[in-house]
Parts: structure tokens; C-alpha cells; sequence
């Protein structure tokens, strides 16, 4: 009798976890479909529009820019975080620029895990630009409005999950940083002064230009650049490939990752002030167009379905980060620098 019972007991638990599971992907695609390519352009056209003069740190654009991502998360009920003076913006004095601009602020917002609180899960893309030059406003649409507006969609997936009692295990920080075009200065900030512990956080997923092709790429419309994924963790970079094979299919392209890659990009944008510390990261990126940081750079431009696309791999992969039963191991800690 036991030897028939154990194979059946077995079974069952096998077919009891695959359709758990089964039933996990069907609410992470229910919740995916609420990233959409409409949405996606309302929020840029508004972000990206002249009336934020270009987004160059410490101005009044930048300040508009930083109200209307505050605006954004209070519409949606997601906490500013542990900020008790100013809920939404951690403030960074103008001291901290060596006075070579004004006083400025990256905005943040979280939605706490409701097993693991304690341990964060940090998505960021900047949002400053170049501002106003010789009368024409740069208005960064793709640099990094993209980023931005799909940070927007995501966090507001991942509050419909939640309001359907789909919260995440872990806590995940929606992070827009300023001063990327300075010199990563605002992302520096936050990791010079965390609000959460750098050490409780398990993976950082920077977005920076991710709605528009290169000219490698002017035949494909179902490819992003991953850079990182592989540097620290080979865990993230498994977790990263499944997600994609599991829910979207683009081409991740590597190229960028080689550590002879002559552009640097690995050391280039937000995530390496987290990469530094030895936390695990991913950079999503579309590559460099003609209009990269030009005043051409302009929200028409998008190719907003592409975008859609990508937001959707970038939640799938942080829903996996966020839920799954341990973070990712950091096999290879040895970092090279700069």
C-alpha cells in the first residue's frame, strides 16, 4: 500500500505546483496588459512636452517634472516612502553639485512586500534631461522619458496586482533620479544615502532609452539591449532569460555587455551605483539614434508599442524578482571598476 500511495501523494504535489504556477503566469499576464502603448504616449506626450523646458537639473522643468511623478504615484495610493518631512522627493542640496546648480530631488515611491518588507527590489530611470539650449528645448523623449513613463506603468500594474491581493513578497522602490546627465549624480546620491538598506536590496533594474531602434536594429522591432545581467549574478541573468522565453519573446541582444564593449555603457547610466556596491542589476537600453541628445529627440518619435513591449518584459522580470522565494545569489562579487 505505501509503495502505491507515494507515487500518488508525489503526483498530486507535482500537479498541484504546476497549476499554481500556471495560475501565477495567467495573473502576471492579466496584470501585463494593463501596460499599454496608449498609455504609455499619454504620459510621455505630457513629460516630454515643451512645457518641462527640457528637464535640466535643479530648474523649475525639473521641479514641474518631479510634481507630476508625485502627482502620478498620489493618484494611484502608492506610498512616497519613508520620507517623513517630504513623502515622495528626497531632497539633495545644491552643496552636494559643488554649487554648480540648483537644489534638485530624486522622487520615489514603494509598494511594500507583505512577506519580505524588508527586502527591496529597486527599478530606476532618470529623468532629467538637458534642459534649454540656444532657444531650443531638448526634450528627451526617448532620453529618458522612456524610461520614465515605463517605470509609470509599471508600478501602476503592480498596484492592480495588489489591489486584487496579488502583493509582492518583496517591497519594490520606484526610483527617478535626477541629475543622470551631470554625471549620475542623483543615483550617487541615493546610494551615498539609501533610504532602505543597500544590503536588503536584492536587484536593481535601470531603464534608460527603451522606445526607439538603432541603426543596428532598423529591420527589428522586437529587440532590447541587456547589460549586465550576467555581471554579478548568473541567477539574474537565468531569471532574466526566463522571464522573456516565458512572456515576451523580444531579442535580447548582448553586445553591450562585453567588458571590452568600447562604449562603457556598463558604467555609463544609474545602475552602476548600484553595480558598484555588489548588487545585482540589469540595463535595459535601446541603443544610441540619431537623435540622442538632440533637440529632435521628440515624443512622436516612440515607437510606443515597442516600448509597451519592453515595460512588459521588465514587470514580468521584477514580478519574478519580487515573488520568488529567495534573491538572487551574487556569484561573481569581484566588480571591475572604472
Amino acid at each position: 500500500m505505501k509503495l502505491l500511495y507515494f507515487p500518488f501523494l508525489l503526483i498530486l504535489l507535482i500537479s498541484c505546483k504546476t497549476t499554481k504556477s500556471q495560475s501565477t503566469d495567467k495573473s502576471q499576464l492579466k496584470f501585463a496588459k494593463t501596460i499599454t502603448a496608449n498609455d504609455l504616449n499619454d504620459y510621455l506626450t505630457v513629460f516630454s512636452s515643451d512645457d518641462f523646458g527640457g528637464r535640466e537639473t535643479g530648474t523649475e522643468g525639473q521641479k514641474k517634472a518631479a510634481n507630476y511623478l508625485k502627482d502620478f504615484y498620489i493618484s494611484l495610493n502608492i506610498s512616497g516612502g519613508d520620507l517623513d518631512e517630504t513623502p515622495y522627493f528626497q531632497e539633495i542640496s545644491s552643496s552636494y553639485f559643488n554649487n554648480k546648480f540648483a537644489d534638485s530631488e530624486n522622487v520615489i515611491a514603494i509598494i511594500k512586500g507583505n512577506e519580505l518588507p524588508n527586502e527591496y527590489l529597486v527599478l530606476t530611470s532618470h529623468y532629467d534631461h538637458l534642459g534649454i539650449k540656444n532657444g531650443k528645448v531638448f526634450n528627451g523623449a526617448d532620453d529618458d522619458g522612456s524610461g520614465t513613463v515605463a517605470i509609470m506603468e509599471i508600478a501602476e500594474a503592480f498596484m492592480e496586482a495588489k489591489k486584487e491581493g496579488f502583493e509582492p513578497k518583496r517591497s519594490i522602490i520606484f526610483l527617478h533620479v535626477t541629475a543622470e546627465e551631470k554625471g549620475l549624480l542623483g543615483s550617487k546620491y541615493y546610494s551615498d544615502n539609501p533610504i532602505y538598506p543597500l544590503n536588503q536590496t536584492i536587484a536593481n533594474l535601470n531603464i534608460d532609452m527603451i522606445g526607439r531602434r538603432d541603426k543596428a536594429h532598423k529591420n527589428n522591432d522586437n529587440y532590447v539591449y541587456l547589460i549586465g545581467s550576467d555581471r554579478l549574478s548568473t541567477e539574474l541573468h537565468n531569471i532574466s532569460e526566463n522571464a522573456n522565453k516565458k512572456f515576451t519573446n523580444l531579442d535580447l541582444d548582448y553586445k553591450f555587455n562585453a567588458k571590452n564593449d568600447p562604449n562603457r555603457f556598463y558604467y555609463r547610466s544609474d545602475h552602476y551605483n548600484f553595480a558598484k556596491y555588489d548588487i545585482p542589476i540589469i540595463f535595459y537600453f535601446n541603443g544610441v539614434h540619431k537623435d540622442y541628445h538632440k533637440s529632435t529627440d521628440t515624443a512622436e518619435k516612440i515607437e510606443y508599442d515597442l516600448l509597451a513591449k519592453r515595460a512588459k518584459l521588465i514587470f514580468h522580470t521584477a514580478w519574478e524578482l519580487a515573488n520568488r522565494e529567495n534573491r538572487p545569489i551574487v556569484d561573481q562579487p569581484t566588480l571591475d571598476k572604472k
